[in-house]
């Protein structure tokens, strides 16, 4: 079976990386269970995908084996795309989820109901060899919410509500978010795409 390595610390993603993914003939890893620790990798792209490959060529260099990373973060319309890239920090360089979220919040107070539109935006990238990658992105619509609505998720889940539900991610079950999130979308198109690579 052959190893992925996960280039990512984030343990929520982790789970829910090996739990949409788990079926296939190949054996996810953490960056701490490869290594023994999680190495400190500058995310200094202008794009998710820059990102995301960042990552992946990094980690791939230090142990020789396929390295799946993703970048992802939230855009909202009203703040023009933000925070996009600077999702995990968009609060500052120390910040954490419950900072974020109140910065969101903050900038959103005067935002009327109607012009709250956001999505969650994710692209995966696999790579597979030197010279070699595979990359898939996946989106899920939705809006932001006026209050921290669930414990669920991590991030900005508490504060998202998805199109055609009346919860938000820190709401839904596992289950419910796997099938419809950003993360879901680009991860199912990159299992299509690694299934074929056993053809």
């Amino acid at each position: 079976m052959r190893k992925i390595v996960i280039a990512s610390g984030n343990k929520g993603k982790l789970t829910e990386i090996k739990q949409i993914m788990q079926g296939l003939d190949y054996q996810f890893v953490s960056m701490k269970d490869e290594f023994g620790y999680v190495p400190e990798i500058e995310e200094n792209g202008s794009t998710f995908y820059e990102n995301a490959l960042l990552k992946a060529e990094f980690i791939y260099e230090m142990c020789d084996c396929w390295t799946l990373a993703d970048d992802s973060g939230l855009e909202v319309d009203a703040l023009h795309g933000a925070p996009g890239v600077y999702s995990a920090r968009f609060a500052g360089l120390t910040s954490d989820s419950d900072k974020n979220n109140k910065k969101l919040l903050e900038l959103m107070d005067t935002v009327s109901d109607t012009h709250r539109s956001a999505r969650f935006k994710c692209v995966m990238v696999l790579k597979c060899g030197h010279d070699r990658i595979i990359t898939t992105e996946g989106t899920c619509e939705g809006k932001i919410l006026r209050v921290v609505s669930g414990a669920g998720g991590f991030g900005y889940d508490p504060l998202f509500m998805p199109d055609g539900y009346d919860r938000s991610f820190g709401e839904l079950s596992a289950d419910i978010k796997n099938r419809i999130s950003h993360r879901s979308s680009a991860l199912e198109e990159l299992r299509k795409k690694m299934e074929l690579l056993n053809d």
